[in-house]
């Protein structure tokens, strides 16, 4: 499994940016695919999750509003776009993917929340005020 990531980068307070994630080796079923964090000072935090073949979505409190994960089906990629971005989202993002596939799954929500296993090398983002 690869993920390789793009985007990121220094913007102001109140500004936006937008993340790319793509995918490969994960096979022809529908995966969850999404974004972690670590921020300075606190734990890795999961952000953002989409299923990749659906509009199925799930955002942590702390960016619901302000950021939107989406995929453009069928060629395995994914992007993070960021608004509204304030100096706490300043940290390391990481493209990350589950590795059990839908089918493995009779419940849509527990395949969607399942564990990200996968992660690309990440990229630094950094919000200045």
């Amino acid at each position: 499994v690869q993920l390789v990531e793009s985007g990121g980068g220094l913007v102001q307070l109140g500004g936006s940016l937008r993340l790319s994630c793509a995918a490969s080796g994960l096979g022809s079923d529908a995966f969850v695919i999404g974004w972690v964090r670590q921020v300075p000072g606190k734990e890795r935090e999961t952000i953002a999750r989409i299923r990749s073949t659906g509009r199925a979505t799930w955002y942590a409190e702390s960016v619901k509003g302000r950021f939107t994960i989406s995929t453009d089906n069928g060629k395995n990629t994914a992007s993070l776009q960021m608004n509204n971005l304030k100096p706490d989202d300043t940290g390391v993002y990481y493209c990350a993917a589950g590795s059990r596939p839908a089918s493995r799954y009779s419940d849509p929500v527990f395949f969607l929340l399942q564990d990200l296993n996968y992660f690309s090398e990440g990229t630094l983002v950094t919000v200045s005020s």
